[in-house]
């Protein structure tokens, strides 16, 4: 499968996994409560964090930031029709804000390295009789899935596009959907294969 992992080396590949996971948890609910012009820095700082990559880190971390589109239109035509146009720009604000460094620290983290720090986090819940590898794994094969789900969107896309002449738009959802519960069959059929999580 793919990985979201930057090839472009950066600073914060050096960072531990953990202070990352940190420093984005904290980060998010600063995001989350801010307005105005606060949040309008936070925006900023996201953005100078990305830029400090370099040009090859942030045009990819802009790519990633493109099935956000959809969610962005809805927000916008939904609060100009309440006529709350301030309240929508808010909201857009926060989401590319925090999305967008979520997808800096996985950019920039191993899986291995997240997978290791929420198995510790998960320790204290083998007392209730969960098993702490399982729900990391859990949560690393979500992140994992992203890349593999857009590149299967890709796919058919471009599929329908070398077709027909009219745009594929909610046509392909349903390919979509199927293809991504066909890769996740396979991928359980190999843990099973492989003992389960372990």
């Amino acid at each position: 499968m793919l990985t979201l992992i930057s090839s472009h080396r950066t600073w914060a590949h050096e960072v531990a996994a953990g202070w990352k996971l940190a420093g984005l948890c904290v980060a998010t609910l600063l995001i989350v409560q801010a307005t105005g012009l606060w949040l309008g820095l936070g925006l900023l700082a996201v953005l100078a964090l990305v830029a400090s990559g370099g040009v090859g880190f942030a045009g990819a971390w802009v790519r990633l930031l493109r099935p956000l589109w959809p969610f962005a239109l809805i927000v916008v035509l939904w609060h100009l029709w309440l006529r709350a146009p301030a309240t929508g720009v808010t909201i857009l604000v926060r989401l590319v804000a925090a999305v967008g460094l979520a997808n800096a620290v996985t950019m920039t983290t191993r899986l291995s390295d997240i997978l290791d720090v929420l198995t510790r986090l998960a320790r204290p819940l083998s007392r209730l009789g969960l098993s702490p590898r399982m729900l990391a794994l859990s949560v690393a094969l979500v992140i994992r899935f992203i890349p593999v789900m857009l590149a299967r969107h890709d796919q058919i896309r471009d599929a329908w596009r070398m077709r027909s002449a009219r745009r594929p738009g909610w046509r392909i959802l349903v390919p979509v959907l199927l293809a991504t519960l066909d890769d996740a069959d396979r991928v359980a059929e190999a843990l099973r294969a492989r003992g389960g999580a372990g």
